[in-house]
């Protein structure tokens, strides 16, 4: 006011700040006021709501082209960082854990389109089937070239069978060979007709898993990502058997594992679980199973079912059979002719009186007359039924 020059030294020294801030700030009375920066308006902006609808299920390229036809000029970057935000915000919601009662309830999933390299660097294109129990995080594992409805069924079998019994619940994602229709935020779910019949028959209840909502199979989800622990034989089996010992040499071993969650071994807690699960009727559920399925007869002149082995006769060897499953009986064709047929039986080893006979007089007992013959067949076939 009495146009005096300032001493801005003097004057940084008494503020303790810099003699540069005191000449700005009596220069330019408005510095010290804070600027409100003022929003730019963003080419999104119209249309925010439409991409909050379509974000969850649909790619930002997909909601890039849609609203582009209603009118939208901006790129595409500014969408996807936007999409982006709007998933960060959605993923920072509260996660509680939910343990579920012995017997309640269990998890389906599918490991797919997994690749891995025999010695003989041949690839080997395959999926897992997974299957958690969710008190005790039991686990079973099974290695399957397909996907299809009865691929399916005959997992559920077999994991009905290596964990004791049916859960009240079972959780399936929204696979096509469960569900008609997904679940989603404004429509149920629509069960496949199959599946419903195959659930009443085993004496479970279907659940649908809400869609982009990993948590609600979080025990099968982390299992999927377990399972990637096989990626460390690649190249370093010989064909589809060692890789299927791999598979259930990993499930013995995720079985004998402490949880995380439970602090527990699974083999552990599965003791009690089994006591609360419900049995079930296997040859209704294999009823139920299309098993007209190919294989082909091995050297020993046999084939492989559900681990089993089945004898067809020797001509065979090499050959492709189709296999077909009717109540208990097993029917083994070659181009549209039955050749063999057995019961369904849990014994390692099942030979047909006539095949058994036919091996042996063309190998080891060729000199044999057919009386002698046939006493060691029979003396085979006992110590088979034994073992």
């Amino acid at each position: 006011m009495a146009k005096i020059k300032p001493n801005y030294a003097a004057l940084g020294r008494q503020y303790n700040c810099d003699p540069r801030t005191i000449k700005r700030y009596l220069n330019n009375p408005q510095a010290g006021k804070r600027q409100t920066n003022k929003r730019r308006p963003s080419k999104l902006d119209p249309y925010r709501d439409v991409i909050k609808d379509k974000y969850k299920t649909c790619s930002a390229t997909a909601i890039f082209y849609f609203i582009k036809e209603l009118g939208y000029e901006g790129g595409i970057s500014i969408l996807r960082d936007y999409c982006h935000q709007l998933k960060k915000a959605q993923y920072q919601q509260p996660v509680i854990r939910v343990e579920t009662a012995p017997g309640d309830v269990s998890q389906v999933d599918w490991k797919e389109d997994l690749v891995l390299y025999t010695r003989e660097h041949r690839p080997i294109t395959f999926s897992l089937f997974l299957y958690v129990l969710g008190y005790s995080r039991k686990k079973f594992l099974k290695l399957v070239f397909d996907r299809k409805q009865d691929t399916l069924f005959q997992c559920l079998i077999e994991a009905f069978q290596n964990t004791g019994g049916v859960p009240q619940r079972i959780y399936f994602d929204n696979m096509k060979t469960a569900v008609d229709h997904a679940k989603s935020s404004y429509r149920k779910v629509i069960w496949n007709s199959r599946l419903l019949n195959f659930s009443k028959a085993a004496g479970f209840i279907p659940q649908a898993c809400r869609p982009f909502r990993p948590q609600t199979k979080g025990k099968v989800e982390a299992l999927a990502r377990t399972v990637d622990r096989i990626k460390v034989y690649n190249h370093e089996f010989q064909d589809e058997k060692a890789l299927k010992n791999i598979v259930k040499q990993l499930e013995t071993q995720l079985n004998h594992e402490i949880s995380q969650a439970t602090d527990q071994r699974p083999e552990d807690l599965w003791i009690k679980e089994k006591e609360y699960l419900q049995p079930y009727n296997p040859i209704l559920l294999n009823s139920l199973v299309d098993h007209d399925l190919t294989r082909k007869v091995s050297n020993e002149s046999m084939i492989t079912y559900l681990g089993n082995k089945y004898s067809v006769p020797v001509k065979y060897i090499g050959q492709t059979v189709n296999v077909k499953v009717t109540d208990q009986k097993l029917m083994i064709y070659h181009a549209s002719r039955l050749v063999r047929q057995h019961y369904l039986s849990d014994k390692k080893l099942n030979y047909h009186r006539d095949d058994m006979k036919e091996i042996l007089g063309t190998t080891i007992f060729h000199d044999l007359d057919d009386d002698n013959l046939a006493e060691q067949v029979e003396i085979n076939l006992r110590m088979f039924d034994q073992l």
